[in-house]
């Protein structure tokens, strides 16, 4: 049963003025076949959570843990956070020129799988995955994201999520920049993904609008850098209609 359990987790960044505090002590625990929307205005820490469970070098975890299934997330490297079944789709992808979609498809899932997957299949499950999202298959030979529109680093994201398959999909706002028809199509995907059953979902977002599609089990509000409430999917509706006002007036009260 693959649960992510994050305990008492701060983290900080470099600034021109020293270390700056994002993660302010988080508790979140996502287990098996859970799907956990986190919202929040800009600024309150919420791509810093997804940055410090994959391993980007900017961010400083000063306390707390990370764990999946027991084992300390923290002291893995980033490949190895990957291999032991950790995904990150992020808000924004990064072009890789000079390497097709097939090689850094085909490359990423030898890495977590340690050997390379049989090229007739892998070839039909690649056109498979493109295909549900709406990919022309001529995108598997351009470079990664290279000259790709916002909507189609998106979908490429998520085809990476269905071919991987990880235990438990962190997903930095993948309905940003997204029109009605690719916001769609990209739930539609983690749904497919969803369905298996024992997979868990980190669902980071600003807006209610892709959780009309992705269902959420809980909705977590993160207001600097701390979880401020917790609830069900309702919790959304309610924010869709009250905004994060009373829950930043609230965290500056009490940090004064």
């Amino acid at each position: 049963m693959a649960t992510l359990e994050i305990r008492d987790l701060h983290v900080t960044v470099d600034t021109e003025d020293g270390p700056k505090e994002i993660l302010k002590g988080v508790d979140l625990t996502i287990k098996d076949g859970q799907t956990h929307a986190i919202m929040g205005p800009n600024g309150s820490g919420k791509s810093t959570l997804a940055y410090s469970i994959a391993g980007h070098p900017k961010y400083t975890v000063t306390r707390g843990s990370v764990t999946l299934d027991g084992e300390d997330v923290l002291a893995m490297k980033v490949d190895e956070r990957a291999r032991a079944g950790l995904f990150l789709a992020m808000q924004y992808p990064v072009e890789v020129p000079g390497v097709s979609v097939a090689n850094f498809l085909r490359t990423a899932k030898t890495a977590i799988d340690g050997e390379a997957p049989k090229l007739r299949t892998w070839v039909k499950d690649v056109n498979g995955a493109m295909a549900q999202m709406k990919m022309d298959p001529t995108f598997a030979q351009r470079s990664v994201n290279e000259g790709f529109s916002g909507g189609e680093k998106k979908r490429h994201e998520i085809v990476q999520l269905e071919l991987l398959n990880p235990k438990v999909a962190v997903l930095d706002e993948t309905d940003s920049g997204l029109d009605i028809d690719a916001l769609k199509i990209v739930a539609e995907g983690v749904n497919r993904y969803r369905e298996q059953g024992d997979r868990g979902v980190l669902l980071i977002t600003h807006y209610t609008r892709i959780l009309r599609y992705i269902t959420p089990d809980f909705v977590h509000v993160f207001v600097d850098g701390r979880i401020a409430e917790e609830g069900g999917p309702e919790l959304a509706e309610q924010l869709e209609a009250e905004g994060y006002d009373k829950y930043v007036k609230a965290g500056t009260t009490a940090a004064g």
